[in-house]
């Protein structure tokens, strides 16, 4: 129990550290940059499969059942706001998660097992500021765009299987008319909210526990590991609470 009061409150100092040094963020601008390079080479390829899959089942499965009852012309809609509002921010957190995630905290969990943090504080340049804070600003700003492109790549899923699958038969003209009357400003939004806090999560969680990195190479793995699991978990269990907030905030 202890630990847990230890590691959460470690994580909120460590956050509100990142946010105060972010006022040196014009100045760390190539390092921020270079971190969204990487959120985007690393995690693009991947995101496009995800999305046109998760996009094409979803419309493959909805489209035969609404069809059956007569009111297929509603697929777009259906695709359209599962995509904007759950699946694509979840869905593009664990990738980020699994692939951003775990190089953050295998990079700065080598650094301090190998004693380069301390050589960081000796030449008095901040930990926070150097290493967590453009990760973070990189994280905040790449997440919601990702899903952005994840939700569009869905949309376009869905149209395939919908115009494609001879139970569906819908037209491109029909599907993506519905797509529209039914995916507001709002509901992108509220899945670009949610993407933010992921990033936020996301970010200071890997940085978290690769600070906290001691010992030998055998702890970097284990580091790696507990920080990808730790935000698979924060992720899946805020996204509840978030959609709760937003709809009493009459936002979702």
């Amino acid at each position: 129990m202890s630990e847990l009061f230890i590691t959460t409150g470690g994580i909120i100092k460590l956050l509100f550290q990142a946010i105060y040094w972010c006022r040196d963020a014009y100045w760390n601008m190539d390092k921020i940059l270079y971190q969204i390079t990487e959120i985007g080479n690393n995690t693009l390829p991947v995101a496009t499969l995800i999305a046109l899959s998760s996009g094409a089942v979803l419309s493959l499965q909805s489209g035969p059942t609404l069809a059956s009852f007569g009111i297929e012309e509603n697929l777009g809609g259906i695709v359209g706001l599962s995509m904007v509002k759950e699946i694509g921010p979840v869905m593009a957190s664990i990738l980020i998660a699994g692939r951003m995630g775990s190089a953050m905290s295998a990079e700065i969990g080598s650094m301090s097992v190998y004693d380069e943090i301390d050589a960081l504080k000796t030449m008095n340049i901040n930990p926070v500021r150097f290493l967590v804070m453009p990760r973070f600003l990189a994280m905040i700003l790449a997440l919601p765009v990702l899903v952005l492109f994840m939700d569009v790549v869905g949309w376009f899923g869905g149209a395939l299987v919908a115009s494609a699958n001879p139970e569906i038969g819908l037209s491109y003209q029909v599907y993506f008319r519905n797509l529209a009357d039914f995916v507001t400003v709002k509901a992108v939004f509220n899945g670009l909210i949610k993407a933010f806090i992921f990033g936020i999560i996301i970010s200071i969680v890997s940085c978290y526990v690769g600070l906290r990195t001691k010992g030998g190479p055998r702890e970097i793995g284990r580091s790696v590991t507990k920080a990808v699991v730790l935000s698979f978990i924060l992720v899946l269990v805020s996204d509840y609470f978030i959609t709760r907030i937003l709809l009493f905030m009459n936002i979702d």
